[in-house]
């Protein structure tokens, strides 16, 4: 399988792109900066550099090029103000799913958050608040798409701690925490399970392998 991710350089991304490169698939990362392609290389795979803030649905389509899968795992990280949440978490995520409907590739994988599915509470940071509504905005978007066989992942508060394999996924799980090391096998296995299309899926830790808790949201 050849996979494509946006956010190659993100630190859930290189955890992923690691786990693929090592089951044999080929994977790509888009980054912005050329300096952070050694990191992808370290991981296995292959770095384009497409700055999703200023490129075309052409420009990225080209890089999508016989694909079997795209996931969306891009953000505007700490540090970046209200404007950027709308144009990477909200925007490049639009720009992504054009581009992956352009090149024919259907399966599409969003890394979300949870909370993106309501108004945030009075009194959230408002660059917070940005965030959740931009989040909440793509994953509608990506909804509505009949052109993707979409599957969205809305992961708790995460953490570095080592993964456990073992977590909770849902329709809706309540909040708590989840390793990235998770995030990023639920969603290597969310790439081979059909099952799973047209759902959004909430994801903390838990006492399920990885592989069941997959199985069974897709109603194995």
């Amino acid at each position: 399988m050849r996979i494509v991710i946006a956010g190659g350089h993100g630190q859930i991304a290189l955890r992923l792109e690691r786990l693929l490169a090592k089951r044999g698939d080929e994977v790509a990362g888009i980054i912005r900066r050329p300096e952070q392609a050694g990191d992808l290389l370290a991981a296995g795979a292959e770095p384009v550099v497409c700055d999703l803030e200023s490129a075309s649905v052409e420009d990225v389509a080209r890089h999508m090029e016989g694909v079997d899968a795209a996931v969306f795992a891009a953000g505007a990280g700490p540090g970046s103000g209200v404007g950027r949440k709308d144009t990477v978490d909200r925007g490049a995520a639009a720009l992504f799913a054009d581009a992956a409907e352009a090149a024919g590739v259907r399966r599409f994988l969003v890394v979300s958050s949870m909370g993106a599915d309501r108004e945030p509470p009075e009194g959230t940071d408002p660059v917070f608040a940005a965030y959740l509504r931009a989040k909440g905005a793509a994953d509608a978007d990506v909804r509505a798409r009949a052109g993707l066989d979409w599957t969205i992942l809305r992961p708790g508060r995460l953490t570095d701690a080592p993964g456990t394999d073992r977590v909770r996924l849902a329709e809706s799980t309540g909040r708590d925490e989840v390793s990235r090391d998770d995030v990023a096998a639920v969603l290597a296995a969310l790439l081979d399970e059909p099952g799973t299309v047209g759902r959004t899926l909430e994801l903390i830790g838990g006492e399920v392998p990885v592989t069941d808790a997959v199985r069974a949201a897709a109603g194995g």
